[in-house]
């Protein structure tokens, strides 16, 4: 074969000779720590979910400190009771963790109310199954409906009647929803109305 005849057949046979050297080599290359050791972490924005603060809600307590709870896209609702110095999660044995809104009864703050799945419309969002109510600040929970709703952007608790509360649903993210719209309860989220 005279490769000065047919340049595009010797680039081949030396493209598949490279392609092959560099399999061979590059499969020995060993793994491990050290390889990514110097490697420092570092701020790729709000891309993930794992960072993002969806929801807060606080009240000063008596005593004067600052009780906060704060919900993550993807990681819970989070409690501080020393005005945010320290924070412990308080919703973790919940099946999911997806938080779009938190409210306190403004007549008894034990009386938390958690709405799930991220309200903001972006290229990376996780849905919920609907609303929770704690009524011992955070330590325990129970289902208080909307259950296929998938996000709740909002949580207001009537403050003349603790009983009484709105939520307002944006519904599925991508799709028709015929659970989208303003919902009510006025028995503490045993039944609500569209």
């Amino acid at each position: 074969m005279n490769f000065a005849r047919n340049p595009f057949e010797a680039r081949c046979i030396l493209a598949s000779v490279f392609l092959c050297a560099i399999s061979v080599y590059g499969a020995d290359a060993p793994y491990n720590s050290a390889s990514i050791s110097g490697l420092g972490a570092r701020n790729i924005g709000s891309a993930a979910m794992s960072g993002r603060i969806s929801a807060i809600a606080g009240v000063r307590e008596p005593s004067g400190k600052i009780t906060l709870y704060v919900g993550s896209a993807s990681g819970g609702v989070w409690k501080s009771d020393d005005s945010g110095t320290r924070y412990r999660p308080v919703f973790d044995e919940q099946p999911v963790q997806s938080i779009g809104a938190i409210a306190l009864d403004p007549k008894n703050s034990k009386n938390v109310w958690v709405g799930t799945g991220e309200s903001w419309t972006r290229n990376s969002v996780s849905i919920g199954d609907g609303i929770y109510k704690s009524t011992d600040g955070g330590e325990t929970w129970s289902r208080a409906g909307l259950e296929k709703s998938e996000r709740i952007g909002r949580i207001t608790v009537d403050p003349r009647n603790s009983e009484t509360v709105f939520a307002a649903v944006p519904g599925a993210l991508w799709s028709d929803s015929p659970d989208r719209g303003l919902y009510k309860t006025t028995d503490g989220g045993k039944r609500w109305q569209q």
